[in-house]
């Protein structure tokens, strides 16, 4: 191959890579995966410097019908369902906050209000979630290459579940 022929060819090979580099998913794909699993995106949240807060709500009663409930069934109590918000935590690639909501004691949902656009915190966000709903607190690990935004997590998760309690 003769060096004037190379030329051109790496510079197009160059050309044809920049795009792929340069590709971020668009925003109506990534809301659909970030809905599939909990993630509000940065974008359409709202920001937010106020410490934890906290609602309350009790759960719609559900009746038996118009049949009798068999002996053997006891009827339970109703839990109330309780969310709080986390503090907006600042990292080194963007800020990070979260909402949790109990049932009773449990945590049973977990939702970033806020979290950096970067790839590896995309990627951490759902496994964090799935961590913490597993161990049902805040002693979930760091996730490898998102470190910064796996601290701000727990701390933001810790402080809704130390409100919670007030």
């Amino acid at each position: 191959m003769k060096i004037h022929r190379a030329i051109p060819l790496v510079a197009l090979s160059i050309a044809g890579l920049v795009p792929l580099w340069l590709y971020d998913p668009s925003a109506a794909e990534t809301t659909e995966v970030a809905a599939d699993v909990g993630i509000v995106p940065e974008a359409q949240t709202e920001a937010t410097t106020e410490p934890p807060t906290t609602t309350t709500s009790a759960p719609a009663a559900s009746g038996y019908g118009t049949a009798a409930p068999p002996t053997t069934t006891k009827p339970t109590t109703a839990q109330a369902v309780k969310t709080v918000n986390g503090p907006v935590v600042k990292t080194v690639h963007g800020d990070v906050q979260v909402q949790v909501t109990f049932t009773g004691d449990k945590i049973t949902a977990v939702k970033f209000l806020k979290q950096p656009n970067t790839g590896p915190t995309k990627m951490a966000a759902p496994l964090l979630i799935q961590e913490t709903l597993q161990a049902g607190s805040a002693d979930v690990d760091s996730v490898s290459g998102a470190t910064q935004t796996s601290e701000g997590y727990v701390t933001s998760l810790q402080a809704a579940i130390d409100a919670k309690g007030e």
